[in-house]
């Protein structure tokens, strides 16, 4: 190795071509970005490791999170107002209801034997425990008190859930109702790809008959096992696209790992972009939603 006038050793750079130096700093730079590159996505999969499950609505410019579990029942609360044949605003009130009295969770204790997503209480005629803690008929259960008020359809939605409820301040369902209606668009089919969930993986494989039971449980339509898939049509864009946000905001409770409706598709991981649709690998009908389970 060359030395200086004063004995010290110095690089044999100049041993190289201009070429080969130019060749060597190009090596270095790309090393460097590589090594970046990887620091990056070490950062970005442990971020995502560490992130917490949740779901987020998109509608009208706003958006709003929700844990998983919360999610899913506001799909059971919305898809039966649908089977039932009534308007999106019906949801918009439930869901409303359902954040004040319980944080839309179905719990098993509230003020005296209040139970469930709504707070029923068995002894005042809702039905049993077991019965109200079941989100299907709970959410019926409301329904059919919510039918029973004058003009639901038009009143204002606190005054409603009030006359449902009855409870000691009924101004206070006023105050949800932004995430309830922004949440009912998007369960509802009126804000397609509107709702994204980050979820870890199934600890468990979904059962594709489960899942068909489910769809007719809460949607009241038939749907059909192909290999590890379900897939159901829907009559209407609307109604496709409801069927296609419940099978992600319903992801949590049945296994569901991917969602497909024409060719926009949703995809379960912990990533960010879980909370986003992006285009589908293998699009399939307008109408038609194929449900993936792993």
């Amino acid at each position: 190795m060359p030395r200086t006038a004063g004995g010290a050793f110095t690089l044999a750079d100049d041993d190289r071509t201009p070429r080969a130096r130019r060749w060597g700093c190009l090596v270095t730079l790309a090393l460097v970005a590589v090594t970046a590159l990887g620091g990056w996505w070490g950062v970005r999969r442990a971020v995502d490791a560490w992130s917490p499950t949740t779901c987020e609505v998109r509608a009208g410019g706003k958006s709003f999170t929700w844990a998983p579990d919360q999610a899913s029942n506001s799909a059971v609360i919305t898809a039966i107002a649908l089977r039932r044949g009534m308007a999106p605003r019906a949801a918009t009130i439930a869901i409303a209801t359902a954040l004040q009295e319980s944080k839309v969770r179905n719990i098993t204790f509230g003020d005296r034997d209040s139970v469930g997503l709504f707070q029923q209480r068995p002894s005042q005629g809702w039905g049993t425990v077991e019965q109200i803690m079941n989100p299907e008929y709970s959410s019926n259960a409301f329904y059919d008190a919510l039918e029973k008020v004058p003009d639901w359809e038009n009143a204002d939605i606190a005054h409603a859930a009030q006359e449902v409820q009855r409870s000691a301040d009924g101004s206070a369902y006023a105050q949800h109702e932004a995430k309830a209606r922004v949440t009912a668009s998007v369960l509802a089919g009126y804000s397609p790809a509107g709702i994204g969930c980050r979820l870890d993986a199934p600890k468990t494989p979904g059962s594709p008959q489960a899942l068909v039971t489910l769809i007719a449980e809460d949607h009241g339509v038939t749907a059909r096992v192909e290999g590890n898939q379900v897939v159901v049509d829907g009559a209407t864009d609307e109604q496709a696209w409801s069927l296609a946000s419940w099978g992600v905001a319903r992801a949590i409770d049945t296994g569901v790992t991917a969602v497909v409706l024409g060719d926009q598709q949703w995809t379960r991981s912990k990533s960010g972009s879980a909370l986003t649709w992006h285009g589908a690998g293998t699009p399939v009908g307008a109408r038609t939603v194929v449900l993936s389970l792993g």
